[in-house]
């Protein structure tokens, strides 16, 4: 089932397009990845979906079951959320769901349910003022959660957090999307590839690839070949250039990656280079194009 439908979504302030005509849907019970760089317009898009921003034009639509104001099924995690530093994490809880309509007992029956699903009960009573990052995104998501929503949105959940702390928000969202549907933007593309299902990916605006995590990776998937040397590669990496099965390269002074037709070509070529030994192979690694590669690719098309 459709959950969520963006139907040439636009943006304008002034002169200047922050969305530009995007268009993509999230399905019931799947997590979809927004990507984009700083300034692709990521932001603004979600504002506009959780009815923070009214857009210059375009549609936003739920699935027609989930009836009245949308807002009511959304869930909203902002990029920089604010807290009551002199709450503790329950009385915040207790709060947000009250304000989200909920009687005062439903809040404290769910207030209990989702500490302990986000990991924070034994920080129940705790004042949110002392909470880590990643203590206070698990509350910011667990807020997200209080009124039951049917999809959750979360504004570059991780971006701030430090390893240990992206490490907690990443599985507590690997958990969740066995419940319900999440719509996450990120810039990290390390993250959008553990979590995702589908992905959609921004560039000054404009929407500029979509599709589920397998079909973006078999749309791109050319196997590559990492190299490194103790020596500068030189003179050879012109030589290889020009070899038929290279696609692409990309060197610095002691590490190259090809882009190759054919691994076992590619593979056998190298490995009986004498040019290439001379180098003094410090690595030899095949693989294929990660998301990140994916990215890199499709922005500076």
């Amino acid at each position: 089932m459709t959950l969520l439908t963006v139907d040439q979504l636009t943006k304008r302030f002034g002169s200047l397009t922050a969305v530009d005509q995007v268009s993509f849907s999230v399905e019931e019970g799947v997590c979809a990845a927004l990507l984009g760089p700083n300034g692709a317009g990521k932001t603004t898009a979600l504002n506009m979906i959780t009815g923070l921003s009214k857009p210059t034009g375009g549609t936003i639509t739920l699935d027609p079951a989930l009836k009245g104001d949308r807002r009511r099924h959304l869930g909203y995690l902002p990029q920089h959320p604010t807290f009551f530093n002199w709450m503790s994490a329950r009385e915040y809880l207790w709060f947000s769901g009250e304000l989200a309509g909920l009687s005062k007992n439903e809040s404290r029956e769910r207030t209990t349910d989702l500490l302990e699903k986000v990991g924070l009960s034994d920080a129940a009573k705790k004042r949110i003022g002392g909470f880590s990052g990643g203590m206070k995104q698990r509350l910011g998501i667990a807020q997200a959660l209080i009124h039951k929503p049917a999809l959750i949105i979360l504004d570059e959940p991780v971006s701030a957090l430090d390893p240990f702390g992206r490490r907690e928000v990443l599985d507590l969202m690997q958990e969740l999307k066995r419940e319900t549907s999440i719509l996450f933007s990120t810039h990290v593309l390390n993250d959008a590839e553990q979590v995702s299902d589908d992905v959609f990916m921004m560039k000054a605006g404009k929407l500029v690839m979509a599709g589920s995590l397998t079909e973006v990776h078999a749309s791109f998937e050319r196997p590559v070949i990492h190299l490194a040397t103790a020596k500068p590669v030189g003179d050879w990496l012109h030589s290889v250039r020009q070899a038929p099965w290279v696609m692409g390269v990309e060197a610095s002074e002691l590490a190259v990656t090809l882009d190759v037709t054919d691994i076992a070509e590619a593979r056998d070529a190298l490995l009986s280079d004498k040019a290439l030994r001379k180098l003094e192979l410090t690595r030899f690694e095949v693989g294929k194009k990660s998301l990140e590669d994916v990215f890199v690719e499709v922005m500076q098309s």
